[in-house]
């Protein structure tokens, strides 16, 4: 049994990774769409982070799904809990990034400005990697609740860990022990990374509390 449930954390696996992955980079353009100096895209990424938000994840996931299959473009459903999970993420990760921006000082970028760098260059050797040393704690922690999330893939007939323990829970009778151990499985990668992210975020903290 155990074996069996296993297989399907590869399953897990990309789908959170993928979603990560994809939702890390469309949220860059929603946290920039956030701070544009134009309203209107301003408005427009609030009005994507305030609907993302408000719908669950799993109505997102048959719309994609089903939704799309009804006007001809038939995904699988790993592409399709990808998809989904990527636009959710790209409202979270972005509203995260832009907590991050907001805590980088505007002195250093007129500073690097006088000193004639550009846009990308300010960007690449001053913005990023102040950014990502603030928001990694809360990345890493959206990222648990992605992983959780993956989940909800098993609805739609991806063969992660959920939807393997609810066959052997029907197939045999151990529901019990299966998802037991899917609960198991998650707490190994979650408890972890959450203490990591706790004790990242208080570190940061104290550091800019001393500063």
């Amino acid at each position: 049994m155990f074996g069996y449930i296993i297989q399907g954390l590869i399953w897990t696996a990309l789908i959170t990774l993928g979603s990560f992955f994809f939702g890390s980079i469309l949220g860059i353009a929603v946290a920039g769409a956030r701070v544009s100096s134009s309203r209107i895209v301003r408005v427009c990424a609030r009005v994507w982070v305030d609907i993302i938000r408000s719908v669950p994840p799993l109505v997102w996931l048959f719309l994609v799904f089903f939704g799309l299959a009804e006007v001809g473009l038939r995904l699988t459903s790993l592409i399709a809990a990808i998809l989904t999970f990527s636009l959710i993420a790209s409202a979270y990760l972005g509203e995260i990034y832009r907590g991050g921006l907001a805590a980088i000082g505007r002195g250093q970028i007129e500073a690097a400005q006088s000193l004639g760098l550009g846009r990308i260059d300010i960007f690449v050797r001053i913005v990023a990697p102040q950014v990502f040393r603030t928001v990694s704690p809360s990345m890493v922690t959206y990222g648990i609740g992605l992983m959780k999330d993956s989940a909800l893939a098993s609805t739609i007939g991806v063969v992660e860990m959920t939807f393997r323990a609810n066959q052997v829970a029907q197939n045999t009778g151990e529901g019990l022990s299966a998802f037991l151990t899917v609960g198991l499985i998650y707490l190994a990668f979650s408890v972890p990374l959450g203490v990591w992210a706790r004790h990242s975020d208080a570190k940061a903290s104290q550091k800019y509390q001393v500063g």
